[in-house]
């Protein structure tokens, strides 16, 4: 269980490092890049413990799975970048995807 709360820490990281990138204006500002860069160190160390317990396939799949969902609803409410129609439909196929190989592949740790 530790395995997914590190996964969920790395997955809270790396949003925050991306939503910071627009904020840092090309690494020119100081504050927002010395968050992509925390939030990018922070999030790949949790990752790699994470996978002392949870495959990789697995692990990357929910990573980039969630992590594309949590930066559109962060682009959306922090930047005004509104996903229309195809775009909801984008991300529920993601997340259907992440949710099948999480419950029927035979990849998975339970």
């Amino acid at each position: 269980m530790k395995n997914w709360f590190f996964l969920t820490l790395a997955i809270v990281s790396e949003v925050i490092a991306t939503s910071a990138l627009k904020s840092s204006a090309g690494f020119t500002r100081l504050l927002p890049s010395l968050v992509v860069i925390s939030g990018y160190g922070l999030a790949f160390y949790l990752l790699s413990l994470t996978l002392k317990g949870i495959p990789i396939a697995v692990a990357y799949a929910v990573w980039s799975g969630l992590g594309i969902v949590f930066i559109m609803a962060a682009a959306w409410f922090f930047h005004d970048q509104r996903p229309d129609l195809w775009g909801f439909v984008g991300m529920a196929l993601i997340v259907s995807g992440v949710l099948v190989l999480n419950l029927l592949s035979k990849m998975t740790v339970h």
